[in-house]
């Protein structure tokens, strides 16, 4: 049995005393939670979350990580700097990235490997636009981003795949269950064939495309589907508890 995991995406949102308040808000309500639960923060965030989680279920991520250990590249952190802080997961790929600042497949792999190799857990992100969807592309996009995205690693223990339709995020538009579910087995069925029935089976994937407090059961319930990555609903702790908490 995979073990469900919801991870919060705050994105640029919420300076450190905010986020102190969200969490403390946050805490009592998924106290008694099933799946596993992640808080990725912005860096400024990281270490006044860090103090206001610690006795609880919750987990520390960030939401980037570098390909490098360090050196000249400004505006970047470090694995070391993310380990250092208590950080456990760590958003890679996500399709903001790619679209605003010009990750690639390429950079994917290279950012992957460095928090696979420094011990953090990878959360990676794949996902089709509205046109690549609409020309039923979606297939060859997802085989793309996996294949090269994956390229050269071995042990998938640590690492959660978030499928995440482009044209979901943020817009109120979500995939049907059944959709969701199928795509998703479709990524399995790559992972399969690449890396073996064992890797594809124990491997998490996440639904990443607005899933929200009304439809959180349904696509939970799909065989295919181990959890979600939460973007505007992570903002606000009655919908994310709501969430962690679906009754499934």
């Amino acid at each position: 049995m995979r073990k469900p995991i919801i991870a919060g995406n705050w994105k640029m949102n919420k300076t450190a005393k905010e986020a102190v308040e969200l969490i403390n808000e946050l805490k009592p309500l998924v106290a008694k939670s099933k799946p596993e639960v992640v808080v990725c923060v912005p860096y400024t965030d990281l270490w006044a979350v860090k103090e206001a989680i610690a006795g609880s279920k919750i987990k520390l991520g960030a939401e980037n990580v570098a390909w490098a250990d360090s050196g000249a590249f400004t505006g970047e952190i470090s694995a070391d700097m993310l380990k250092e802080i208590g950080v456990e997961y760590v958003i890679i790929g996500h399709s903001e990235r790619r679209q605003y600042f010009g990750e690639t497949d390429e950079s994917v792999n290279m950012r992957l490997k460095q928090a696979l190799a420094k011990g953090l857990k990878p959360i990676v992100c794949v996902g089709e636009t509205l046109t690549e969807r609409e020309k039923n592309k979606t297939k060859r996009v997802l085989k793309k981003q996996v294949l090269e995205g994956f390229k050269d690693v071995v042990d998938f223990t640590d690492i959660v795949i978030a499928y995440e339709p482009v044209w979901a995020i943020g817009t109120g538009k979500t995939a049907t269950a059944e959709d969701a579910n199928k795509t998703i087995g479709y990524i399995r069925s790559l992972v399969k064939k690449t890396w073996g029935a064992e890797v594809a089976k124990s491997l998490r994937i996440q639904y990443g495309g607005s899933m929200k407090p009304s439809n959180a059961k349904e696509l939970m319930a799909m065989r295919n589907i181990d959890g979600g990555l939460i973007g505007g609903a992570a903002l606000k702790a009655q919908d994310f508890a709501s969430i962690v908490n679906y009754k499934g």
